[in-house]
């Protein structure tokens, strides 16, 4: 069983999307092991995109993802990485696939709606930013035989 963070940006909450977001990777198959409305203090997000400080985009992203509430989410299931993203798109809505949430209401590359892990090692290293141990919960839903042979 795999996990990964995602998280609802201010764009998804602010434009009343965190319903639709969910119910997608719902639908996918993922299972919900722990979720929280948070506002992302600036050391925190900080800490989350330090490898990309320096970068042209690193302060407009620290900027933007501290300015209003986001719901950060680990999702559970398998190959959890791969099918969140896949939920979720190319980075930039223009390129993603119809279907996805970036393509269907992602409005350019820097409002796209979702982050997710790129890596299960970089799921586990931001899951640790986010979340305590006691704050993530496994379980089996009544239809998860339904989801593999």
């Amino acid at each position: 069983m795999e996990r990964t963070l995602i998280i609802i940006k201010p764009d998804g909450v602010q434009r009343a999307l965190v319903g639709n977001v969910i119910k997608r990777f719902e639908a996918r198959g993922l299972r919900l092991a722990g979720l929280k409305l948070i506002q992302i203090p600036r050391a925190l997000a900080e800490e989350h995109y330090a490898e990309h400080k320096g970068k042209g985009f690193y302060e407009g992203t620290v900027t933007y993802m501290t300015s209003a509430p986001v719901v950060v989410m680990v999702l559970e299931g398998p190959d959890a990485v791969a099918a969140s993203r896949a939920t979720m798109g190319a980075t930039n809505p223009l390129n993603a696939a119809p279907g996805t949430i970036r393509a269907d209401f992602g409005l350019n590359i820097s409002r796209n709606l979702v982050h997710g892990s790129d890596k299960p090692e970089t799921a586990e290293r931001e899951i640790k930013l986010y979340f305590q141990p006691g704050e993530l919960l496994s379980y089996t839903r009544a239809g998860d035989g339904w989801l593999k042979e």
